[in-house]
């Protein structure tokens, strides 16, 4: 029986391609660098802020460590003030967390997206109220597609992994949740596309937040 679902938050909760995009494009402009598509940046992110900017950055820049640090430092900077301009929870969401909890079921949070951004995207987008537990990057703990934050949301909640609904929009987030021992959902209406949900080993695919529902029906 289902009792928890795992759901990581850009591309999945949320629609924020484009201020992500805009921030990181802001910084190589400033420094004299080629910007991206927001297409282009679907495939750059999922997987840290780090890897976001190494892959944005030209080749000739990825060995130069100070380099890389100072545009981390600077991207930080600019989703400071982009953050909530143009990101907002993908239709059919928040009628999607409604409805697991009118049936006793837990949400929580888990995102390669840096911790204290992650609080602050939850609490001003979609509310706090939906969740029980809200995690991002932290430093010390293993970022997906490691199982370890999955894991401790499970131990927190004292919920059995087997009980355990995950769902994403990445290869990232279908790998965690099935490293993690829990049912994996891969979901059509964010950043990535089916082929790699199903290559990565998905349970289940959908299309629509309210699709959720119904394969926890299945699975109970």
């Amino acid at each position: 029986m289902i009792k928890l679902v795992v759901f990581d938050l850009d591309g999945t909760l949320l629609d924020t391609i484009e201020d992500l995009g805009d921030s990181v494009n802001e910084v190589l402009v400033a420094r004299g660098y080629p910007t991206h598509s927001y297409a282009e940046y679907c495939f750059f992110i999922g997987d840290g802020m780090e890897n976001l900017i190494k892959r944005s950055l030209p080749d000739e820049c990825l060995n130069d460590e100070y380099l890389i640090e100072e545009v981390l430092k600077d991207y930080g900077e600019a989703y400071t003030k982009n953050w909530n301009n143009k990101s907002r929870p993908y239709e059919g969401i928040m009628e999607c967390l409604a409805d697991l909890k009118a049936r006793s079921i837990i949400s929580s949070v888990l995102s390669n997206k840096p911790h204290h951004f992650t609080e602050m995207c939850v609490e001003s987008l979609i509310g706090n109220e939906h969740f029980e537990v809200v995690l991002g990057q932290r430093e010390g703990v293993e970022k997906k597609p490691s199982p370890d934050a999955a894991i401790e949301i499970c131990n927190k909640m004292k919920v059995d992994p087997s009980n355990v609904v995950f769902v994403g929009d990445t290869n990232v987030d279908i790998l965690t949740g099935g490293a993690a021992g829990m049912t994996t959902i891969g979901v059509l209406w964010g950043f990535r596309e089916e082929e790699e949900l199903r290559e990565a080993g998905a349970n289940h695919i959908i299309s629509n937040p309210n699709e959720i529902l119904e394969v926890i029906r299945n699975i109970s």
